[in-house]
C-alpha cells in the first residue's frame, strides 16, 4: 500500500497527464494534469470509458493491438483549446494476459504554435519575393504605357478642337486606370514588404473615422448601417497610422462584403483596460465556416471570386508588429466579430507595485 501511495504521488507531481485504462478501456486512474487537459475530475472520470471522456476518436481501434505503442497528436477544445500529444501503450503480463493500457499526455500547444509562426514567417518571406518580382514585371509595362499615353496626349492637342474632346475623355480614363493600377501595386508591395512600424502617439478613433470616411461610398451603396459604440476615454497609442489604417480597411471591407442589404449592419466597439485597448468590428453577415476559419491565414486561400486571401494575413502581421494580436469569432449565417488588441505599453516589461520593506 505504501508503494501504491508513493507511485500515486509521483504521478500527481508530473506535468504530463497519466491515465491508466483497464482491458475494456475504462479509466482506473487519472492524475491532476490529465484532469486539467480534459476538463474533468478524478471522481467524475473514475470508471468512465475513455470514449466518453474524449469523444471524436476511435479509441477501440487504437487499443486493438496488445503489442503496439501508438503516438498521435490531438486537438481539444474544452476546457480550453490545446494541442496534445499522447502515447498509448499496452500493459500485458508475461503470459500475454491483457491488463489494459497506460496513456501519457503532453501539452504541445506552445511548440506547435511557435512552429506555425515560423511557417507563417517563411510564407511571408516567400510572398515578399514574389511581390517584388510581380511588381517589377508589371511596373515596367505600366511605365511604358504611361509614356505612350503622354505622347498620344501631345498628338491630340494638334487635332482640330472638335476631334479633341472625345479622344481626350478616353485618354483621361486610360491615364486614370493606369494611375489606379500603380497605386494598387504600391499598396501591395507596402503590405507584403516587412517594415518596421514608425510609431508616434496616435488617436485610434481618428484612424477609425478616416477609414470609415474613405470607405463610406461603398458602404452607402450597399445600404449598410454602421453603428459606433466607442469608449470616451481612449488613450493615445504608439502606432504607425498608415499600417493601422490599412488593417482597418481590410477588416471593415471584409465586414461589409459579408452582409446583405437592406438589413446588413456593422457594429464598431472600442474599450480600454489597464493593459490594452480593444477595437471590435462585428457584422451580421454570412459568417465563416469552420473549414474556412482553419485556413483564414493561409495565403491565396479565399472564398471570394476576386480575393487574394492575403487580407487577414496582413492584418495579423501588422497587429503583431505593434505588439498586439488579432482574434476572430464567427458563426455561419449569424455573423463575424474581428477583435484587434493594442497594448498600452511595451509588453516586454511591466512595472509592479512597490512592496513595503519586510521587517526582520
Amino acid at each position: 500500500m505504501r508503494e501504491k501511495g508513493f507511485l500515486q504521488k509521483v504521478f500527481e507531481s508530473l506535468q504530463e497527464g497519466v491515465l491508466l485504462l483497464d482491458a475494456s478501456g475504462g479509466i482506473s486512474f487519472i492524475n491532476h494534469a490529465g484532469c486539467r487537459f480534459f476538463g474533468t475530475s478524478p471522481e467524475e472520470a473514475q470508471g468512465k470509458a475513455l470514449t466518453e471522456l474524449v469523444r471524436g476518436v476511435d479509441w477501440s481501434a487504437l487499443m486493438q493491438s496488445k503489442r503496439r505503442t501508438v503516438s498521435r497528436d490531438l486537438e481539444v477544445f474544452y476546457p480550453e483549446n490545446r494541442y496534445l500529444n499522447f502515447y498509448l501503450s499496452p500493459v500485458a503480463e508475461e503470459n500475454e494476459a491483457d491488463l489494459g493500457h497506460v496513456m501519457l499526455v503532453r501539452d504541445v500547444t506552445r511548440s506547435r504554435r511557435e512552429a506555425e509562426k515560423e511557417m507563417e514567417s517563411e510564407k511571408l518571406n516567400a510572398l515578399t519575393l514574389l511581390a517584388a518580382g510581380v511588381a517589377h514585371e508589371i511596373g515596367n509595362p505600366l511605365n511604358s504605357l504611361s509614356l505612350h499615353l503622354q505622347l498620344l496626349e501631345r498628338k491630340i492637342r494638334d487635332l482640330p478642337e472638335g476631334d479633341q474632346k472625345p479622344l481626350a475623355e478616353h485618354l483621361g480614363t486610360a491615364q486614370s486606370e493606369i494611375g489606379r493600377l500603380d497605386t494598387i501595386l504600391k499598396q501591395f508591395l507596402q503590405a507584403m514588404r516587412p517594415t518596421q512600424p514608425e510609431r508616434i502617439p496616435t488617436k485610434l478613433h481618428e484612424l477609425l473615422e478616416e477609414s470609415l470616411e474613405a470607405l463610406s461610398p461603398e458602404i452607402k451603396s450597399r445600404e449598410i448601417q454602421v453603428k459606433l459604440d466607442l469608449s470616451p476615454e481612449l488613450p493615445a497609442l504608439e502606432l504607425d497610422a498608415t499600417q493601422i489604417k490599412q488593417a482597418l480597411y481590410n477588416v471593415i471591407r471584409n465586414a461589409y462584403q459579408a452582409v446583405s442589404p437592406p438589413k446588413g449592419h456593422i457594429l464598431v466597439q472600442t474599450s480600454v483596460t489597464e493593459y490594452e485597448v480593444t477595437l471590435a468590428i462585428s457584422d451580421n453577415g454570412s459568417g465563416i465556416s469552420p473549414e474556412a476559419m482553419g485556413s483564414m491565414f493561409e495565403p491565396f486561400k479565399t472564398s471570394k471570386v476576386d480575393g487574394t486571401g492575403l487580407g487577414m494575413l496582413i492584418v495579423r502581421r501588422i497587429l503583431r508588429e505593434h505588439g498586439g494580436e488579432l482574434e476572430v469569432e464567427s458563426e455561419e449565417e449569424a455573423g463575424t466579430t474581428v477583435t484587434l488588441y493594442f497594448p498600452r505599453t511595451d509588453k516586454r516589461v511591466r512595472m509592479l507595485e512597490e512592496r513595503p520593506p519586510i521587517e526582520v
